[in-house]
């Protein structure tokens, strides 16, 4: 009997023992040992993370997960801070990449600076135009919009082009009119050629822009693929996994689509599509597009210019240029064309807003088509002066107010004097918006503002600039905390794209998209924040950065 016993006795502690190793599960990867802040509706924190297949598997505490699950690759996180993939829900990617192509303009003092620049770029310039973006009157020591008289002088026989830092103004030198046949003659709707003494100055707002960008010849597929590739690679250096690209054409889209079929791109797109004929009889009777790297659902509209070059359309005209109430730049008939589709193909509409009369114009428009209580998450992107009369329109209607919180700190030296002591209570009132929408994308728009999301989410909270200033913070009472703009560069970014499911949040199901940091962004010292770097960046639980 005894030998019969002991032979069931380990029989059964075999089964025990192949059970207890069957019992865990496999996984690809494991980190533990760390702070993760989810971001998830209670914005809980775990110690581990477990990923299968480019997807969170589980969140939890350390000592459960490394018993429930086992991996090729371990990751002692040493304490260190994780959080979701940061999202910008308002970029420019390819606008971004190309400009690797130009003279970096950025903070430039005085023409005379920009054309010791572009003399510096002429050197590796590639193609036969010499261009730049960046530049901005307001750091000129007149602050006055510049002419093309410096670069005509510099550069003669070689067409020049620069963009101003908000992609809402340009100056081209003769040779480049020329090329375009502007004269004094020459008008655009939606846009101006700025004349002066029967002469233009090179000077071109709004849609007057493209009658000399579209001489410029285009890029080749080839090097956009390689700009897109370094833009990239800068975006996952500061901790971005997914952008929001707005403004592209159906070659651009689908040049995005051939790169990530063909593994050459690793981050996330969603593409707001520009309001063209062709745009639409190719994409809208496709629906709505979702792939793992690619969304297209929306379309991008423009209701007006930019604050920082008089183009953002005013109820009442502008308190340092009283005869400038700014511009209409889409016509009405086409934005209400765009609304129409959008709402026929499950489309969402997204347009620029910056003046008052432009986001009363829109809200207004958007009411006609929707319905309180709806999902269809139309947007006004950036909502920077708002009517107070005309902020319970977002509330009411659903309507999304995708900001930028940089920008306020970008413009508050001279937003007041563009706007008035009252009208700039409702501009940049990014607390007002939160209150009506009851949550709040933020973004960058960049190349407008730096790529770095750390600079926004430091606006959003402190209301300062890098260093520190205003002391108070710029109109603080507009400022949100820091738990709702960490949501604004994650959750609310992906909720913004329809894309709350499958991102924003760390959280079983969704891409394993997530940043690595050696500091707490919900205490660390605001001071420090523009300095901290991203130690690691991660999509579909594979590392595509790591700073060295």
């Amino acid at each position: 009997m005894v030998p019969k016993l002991y032979s069931l006795f380990t029989a059964f502690a075999a089964l025990l023992l192949i059970y207890s190793c069957s019992s865990e599960q496999k996984a690809d990867l494991i980190l533990h040992n760390g702070r993760i802040y989810t971001v998830d509706a209670d914005f809980s924190t775990a110690d581990a993370m477990v990923i299968k297949d480019g997807k969170i598997k589980e969140t939890g505490d350390s000592e459960y997960i490394l018993t429930q699950y086992t991996a090729p690759q371990v990751v002692d996180l040493e304490e260190r801070y994780v959080y979701p993939g940061f999202m910008d829900p308002h970029s420019h990617f390819m606008g971004y990449s190309t400009n690797l192509l130009r003279a970096n303009l950025w903070m430039s003092a005085s023409m005379d600076e920009i054309t010791n620049r572009l003399r510096e770029h002429q050197q590796s310039m590639i193609g036969e135009w010499l261009q730049g973006r960046g530049w901005d009157q307001n750091l000129f020591p007149t602050q006055q919009m510049p002419d093309n008289k410096a670069l005509n002088e510099a550069f003669p026989d070689t067409p020049v082009y620069i963009v101003r830092v908000d992609g809402h103004a340009a100056v081209a030198n003769q040779k480049a009119l020329d090329l375009a046949g502007i004269t004094p003659d020459t008008h655009v709707e939606g846009g101006e050629v700025v004349v002066e003494d029967d002469k233009p100055t090179g000077l071109l707002i709004d849609r007057a822009m493209y009658l000399v960008s579209s001489q410029i010849p285009a890029i080749t597929d080839d090097v956009m693929a390689e700009l897109l590739q370094r833009g990239q690679a800068d975006l996952f250096e500061v901790g971005l996994t997914s952008v929001c690209d707005a403004g592209l054409d159906k070659n651009q889209v689908l040049m995005l689509d051939s790169l990530f079929e063909a593994g050459e791109l690793d981050i996330r797109v969603y593409a707001m599509l520009n309001p063209t004929k062709e745009n639409y009889d190719y994409f809208l009777p496709r629906g709505p597009i979702e792939t793992s790297n690619l969304t297209v659902r929306s379309i991008k509209l423009f209701a007006d210019g930019a604050l920082g070059s008089r183009g953002a359309l005013l109820k009442a005209p502008y308190e340092d240029e009283p005869d400038n109430l700014g511009l209409l730049v889409d016509n009405l008939e086409l934005m209400v064309q765009a609304c129409e589709l959008a709402l026929a193909h499950n489309y969402q509409v997204n347009t620029h807003c910056i003046g008052d009369s432009a986001n009363h114009l829109m809200l207004d428009m958007y009411s006609r088509y929707l319905k309180p209580g709806n999902d269809l998450r139309w947007r006004i992107e950036h909502a920077q002066v708002v009517d107070p009369d005309d902020f319970y329109l977002f509330g009411k209607y659903g309507i999304v107010p995708s900001v930028q919180a940089i920008h306020a700190v970008s413009d508050m030296g001279w937003a007041e004097n563009r706007l008035g002591a009252e009208r700039i209570k409702g501009a940049y009132a990014y607390k007002d918006l939160l209150n009506q929408a009851g949550w709040l994308p933020n973004g960058s728009d960049f190349p407008v503002e730096q790529i770095n999301p750390l600079y926004s989410f430091h606006a959003a909270f402190t209301r300062t600039n890098s260093q520190g200033e205003p002391k108070g913070g710029w109109y603080p009472e507009q400022s949100l905390s820091r738990r709702q703009a960490l949501k604004g560069m994650t959750i609310w970014s992906a909720k913004a794209n329809f894309e709350e499911h499958t991102r924003g949040s760390l959280e079983s199901g969704k891409f394993a998209d997530f940043v690595i940091m050696d500091e707490d962004l919900l205490h660390v010292d605001e001071s420090i924040i523009y300095d901290l770097p991203v130690l690691e960046t991660w999509v579909g639980g594979v590392k595509v950065y790591e700073r060295e």
